[in-house]
């Protein structure tokens, strides 16, 4: 039996159909930050599923009358949550290839690793900003926990890059805040509070860079549901998204 080793091709990304980047214009009304592209794909050829299916005419109802015709902004984790699910990780040379890969199918958000945490990581993201591989109208994404030094090493590591969206997370969930932190609710919120505080802080170390943050409430599904926007408003009252 013979076995494929994904780092034994010249190129394990490549193609026999070019890619084509996308390049048209911007969405008109499009908010300045996102610098997505509409795509090359001749979109016009095929209805919408919401032409496919019966119309049923439900007065009362709201949301699922909405019909969704622009595409969302896409963000590309195939480098950070997609490779933490492979059994054998990535090397530091198939991320590179992957990275540059993304960027050429026109990804304006990537998400690039989780800094403070791995050491790989760090140095993969050092290299795409040293070696100018990040397009200046693309955004990088990396993972953080709310605690201090991992917050203060996550912006080392994102030192020099033109975009990052910073996205920070602690744990909320019921047997969380019971087990692990043995902490009440507003105990746990603080947590998230001041992690959203020195997010704030740390960007103001690196004006070059424009920065974006995102906030998660881990195991989300555990958390009451009250609780969960409580910790939400809470910390968009201090990043002011």
């Amino acid at each position: 039996m013979t076995t494929y080793s994904p780092d034994s091709s010249a190129d394990s990304f490549s193609s026999v159909r070019a890619i084509t980047t996308p390049s048209g214009p911007r969405r008109e009304g499009q908010p300045s930050w996102n610098t997505q592209r509409n795509s090359a794909m001749p979109v016009s050829r095929y209805r919408s599923f919401a032409a496919e299916v019966e119309n049923i005419s439900l007065p009362d109802r709201t949301w699922p009358d909405k019909v969704a015709t622009v595409a969302p902004g896409w963000c590309a984790v195939d480098l950070r949550d997609g490779n933490q699910a492979l059994i054998d990780p990535m090397s530091p040379e198939r991320k590179r290839r992957m990275f540059d890969l993304l960027v050429r199918m026109g990804y304006k958000e990537i998400e690039v690793g989780f800094p403070s945490a791995s050491q790989t990581d760090f140095d993969f993201v050092r290299e795409i900003i040293e070696q100018g591989a990040i397009p200046d109208d693309v955004t990088i994404q990396v993972l953080t926990q709310c605690r201090p030094e991992l917050i203060e090493r996550t912006f080392e590591a994102c030192n020099g890059a033109p975009r990052v969206i910073v996205h920070f997370y602690n744990s909320t969930s019921i047997l969380q805040r019971r087990v692990v932190f043995r902490a009440d609710r507003e105990a746990v919120k603080k947590i998230a509070t001041d992690g959203a505080k020195l997010c704030v802080e740390e960007a103001k170390k690196y004006p070059g860079t424009l920065w974006r943050f995102e906030y998660s409430p881990e195991s989300y599904t555990g958390t009451e549901l009250e609780y969960a926007v409580e910790v939400c408003n809470a910390v968009a009252e201090i990043v002011q998204p």
